[in-house]
């Protein structure tokens, strides 16, 4: 894989789009650090309402715990940029975009529900991390996790440590993630 900084993100995010049209498989974001900038790189793609349905931009802590249900005991003791956080909000974006599969009749079915590439699944991305300029008194600037995962299967998280200023960070971050997605709709193969 080449290094994060030399990718084009509007083609990642293409490919990821196509890849889920191919299979039937929905798309959403949960975004803390990167504040919308996922979503916005994914709907610069013409046609990826096909599959993707939303971003909910968690920022405070207080919206991650009542929007996407992060225990506020684990957001308080260890902070919003870890490993459990980045996972419970993948779980939290799966429970409140699942219901939007209803509105045009179409059934959820989980991985391993799903007889063929013609089922209709969900595979919702997380980002959250500090992108400076200085610490979130927790974990050091630069530190990212990204989460995916599809509904009924496992979550994975990734641990990055990135460089540059708050931008750069920032928009490596919506690259990880875009990867972090990849890698889970080419994992259906």
């Amino acid at each position: 894989m080449p290094s994060l900084d030399s990718e084009d993100p509007v083609q990642l995010a293409r490919t990821l789009l196509d890849e889920c049209k191919k299979r039937g498989v929905y798309l959403a974001c949960s975004e803390s650090l990167t504040g919308g900038e996922l979503a916005s790189t994914l709907v610069s793609v013409p046609g990826a309402s096909a599959v993707f349905l939303g971003s909910a931009v968690t920022y405070h802590l207080g919206a991650k715990q009542h929007i996407l249900g992060v225990p506020g005991n684990l957001l308080h003791s260890l902070g919003a940029v870890n490993a459990q956080v980045a996972s419970d909000m993948v779980a939290g974006t799966l429970k409140l975009y699942a219901p939007a599969l209803h509105f045009d009749g179409l059934e959820i079915t989980t991985v391993q529900q799903r007889p063929s590439y013609s089922w209709h699944g969900l595979l919702a991305l997380s980002t959250t991390g500090v992108a400076g300029p200085s610490s979130d008194g927790f974990q050091p600037v630069g530190t990212v996790f990204v989460g995916a995962g599809l509904a009924g299967g496992s979550i994975s998280v990734e641990e990055l440590h990135l460089h540059g200023d708050r931008s750069q960070i920032r928009r490596l971050a919506v690259t990880a993630a875009l990867h972090a997605g990849l890698r889970e709709i080419l994992s259906l193969d």
